[in-house]
Formats: structure tokens, C-alpha cells, sequence
């Protein structure tokens, strides 16, 4: 391969962003201990607003435009992300090229006052700024408040601790990257609430065509992580899923045969239309499209255009 001599990785400031961006560094590192590899720290607007829900200030996408700039301009060679926080149409020139393992993707209670969700107090007040957990919520327990919470995980920790929120929601996966796995509650099982959309996954984003950077990256791909995000992220961009749109999806995968459920909801948790559906793993597109389809023509065409 052709070879270079170092690699600048753009990353969010964030703590659960360093570290992600620290892991990629360190798995290159280990396989390449040669290479020279910089983190570049890059302020994006989703950062920047914190007092206004995601919905209302253009989506998970302003997590990551900044730091897709700055490889386009040449002022990095990769990025890291929470590939939740991925939209579905990505910036010609640039593509998510490697899928590293998926840590667990459930949703966590963080609750100090409490045992459980079932637990908390008729018309307790739940932070959270995602209309995916805020819908299922509401479709669970129709009496629970829910308030938009903004800032990073130990923000979020911090205005739960302090009484400001009787509970929030949280990505487990986040947690246990962080070493906050104390601070679970309850762990929510599917059936309750669906993860978003790539949960739990970290990709790494390289410039199209760039084989000298894919091919320090290549060691990190787990196939049956990538199988499954095909199918998710299938998903999402039948739906034109962003941040005004509840959608959830989970993708798993037994030797070669992939299951895929997701769903669509009202805001207010009235409705939710839920499929699920196998297919093996080479027909991943198909099985997500299928599945949306089926979203969409049992009332989901008309929650979309509702919302939008």
C-alpha cells in the first residue's frame, strides 16, 4: 500500500467524542505503531446551541457538518462518529467507510429517586430533547412529563442528580464507554423502547476514493455490524428520518440471517406502527426497504407528513 506518515482524526470536544476518537487513534496505533496520529478538535454548531431542542435547530446533522468540512478542505483525513447521529444522505465526496463493532445498543433510565420506569411518580418529569425516547415514552406511560434536556452526558447526570428532572434517558453504550454504568437504573428492553437508528456504533467517515487512509482503518470493520447497519440506515432514509421524525430501528444478525424491527410514532405516543421482518444478510437494503414500506402504507405516510 502506499504509505504516509500521519493521520489527523477530527473529533467533537466532547467527552464520549474523545474518547471514541481516542479508541480509533489507539486501534491504528496498535496495528501501525509507526504512524503519527493527531486528533483535531472541532467545534460544531449542535455544541455551540444548547438551549434549544435538536428538532427545532436542524437535526442530529449539525453534530457533524463542521467536522465533514474540514475533510473535504483537506484539514483532516478521517472523522469519528456516533452513528446515531449520522443522517442518512452524506456530503458528495465523503462516505462512511468502516462499521466497528456495536456496543449495547439499549436505552438506559437514569432515575436516582426511583427502581425502575414503572416506578416513578404519576406525572414525573422525564429530560429528554429525542422525539424517538419521548414518543415511546408517552405511548408506555401517557402521564409522564417530558422536558427537553440538552448538553452532554455528564450534563444531562448532573441536572437529573440535582432534582432538576425526576429522570432522563440515556444511550447505554455511552455510559459504559464512559465508565458511568453505576449511574443506570434500568436498562429498557426493546419491547418498551426501540433504540435509535445505529445505537451504540461508532464509523469512521474518509474522503471517497481515499485507499492510502481506508487502509490503515481496515483491521477495525466487524462485518456483522456493518450487515446490520445497512438495513438500519436502510430504514432511515426510506423514511427521511432526521430529528423531527420519531424513528427507531434495531438490526440483528444470527450466522446469516438478519431481523430488523422499527417504527414510527405520534408525537404524543397515541400511535405507533411497528415491523418486523428477516431476510439474509446479503439482501440487508431490501430487508430495510421492506420494512419501511410496511411502516409507511399501515400509517406511517401519514405521521410523516403530519410532522413535516
Amino acid at each position: 500500500m502506499t504509505t504516509m506518515h500521519s493521520l489527523r482524526i477530527g473529533t467533537r470536544g466532547s467527552r464520549l467524542a474523545l474518547w471514541q476518537a481516542n479508541w480509533v487513534r489507539d486501534q491504528i496505533l496498535a496495528k501501525y505503531p509507526s504512524l503519527t496520529v493527531e486528533l483535531v478538535i472541532i467545534k460544531t454548531q449542535g455544541d455551540k446551541i444548547q438551549d434549544r431542542p435538536l428538532a427545532e435547530i436542524g437535526g442530529k446533522g449539525l453534530f457533524i457538518k463542521e467536522l465533514e468540512t474540514a475533510m473535504i478542505e483537506q484539514q483532516t483525513d478521517l472523522c469519528v462518529h456516533s452513528m446515531k447521529d449520522v443522517p442518512a444522505e452524506l456530503p458528495e465526496g465523503l462516505e462512511i467507510s468502516i462499521i466497528t463493532a456495536r456496543e449495547r445498543p439499549h436505552d438506559a433510565l437514569i432515575a436516582p429517586r426511583a427502581q425502575s420506569l414503572d416506578d416513578l411518580p404519576k406525572n414525573a418529569v422525564v429530560g429528554t430533547s429525542s422525539l424517538r425516547r419521548a414518543s415511546q415514552l408517552k405511548a408506555y406511560r401517557a402521564d409522564l412529563e417530558i422536558k427537553s434536556i440538552r448538553g452532554n452526558v455528564d450534563t444531562r447526570l448532573k441536572k437529573v442528580e440535582s432534582g432538576e428532572f425526576d429522570a432522563s434517558i440515556l444511550a447505554v453504550a455511552g455510559l459504559k464507554r464512559l465508565g458511568w454504568e453505576q449511574q443506570i437504573t434500568q436498562e429498557l428492553p426493546f419491547s418498551v423502547m426501540l433504540p435509535a437508528i445505529a445505537q451504540g456504533v461508532v464509523g469512521i467517515e474518509t474522503r471517497s476514493g481515499d485507499e492510502t487512509t481506508l487502509s490503515y482503518l481496515k483491521h477495525m470493520e466487524d462485518i456483522d455490524t456493518t450487515d446490520c447497519i445497512r438495513a438500519e440506515r436502510t430504514v432511515l432514509a426510506a423514511l427521511e428520518g432526521n430529528c423531527q421524525i420519531p424513528i427507531a430501528g434495531f438490526c440483528s444478525v444470527e450466522q446469516d440471517l438478519l431481523t430488523l424491527t422499527a417504527l414510527t410514532a405520534k408525537l404524543d405516543g397515541s400511535l405507533v406502527i411497528r415491523h418486523q421482518g428477516s431476510a439474509p444478510r446479503q439482501q440487508a437494503e431490501e430487508l430495510g426497504q421492506s420494512i419501511a414500506q410496511k411502516i409507511l402504507d399501515d400509517g406511517g405516510r401519514e405521521i410523516l407528513a403530519e410532522l413535516n
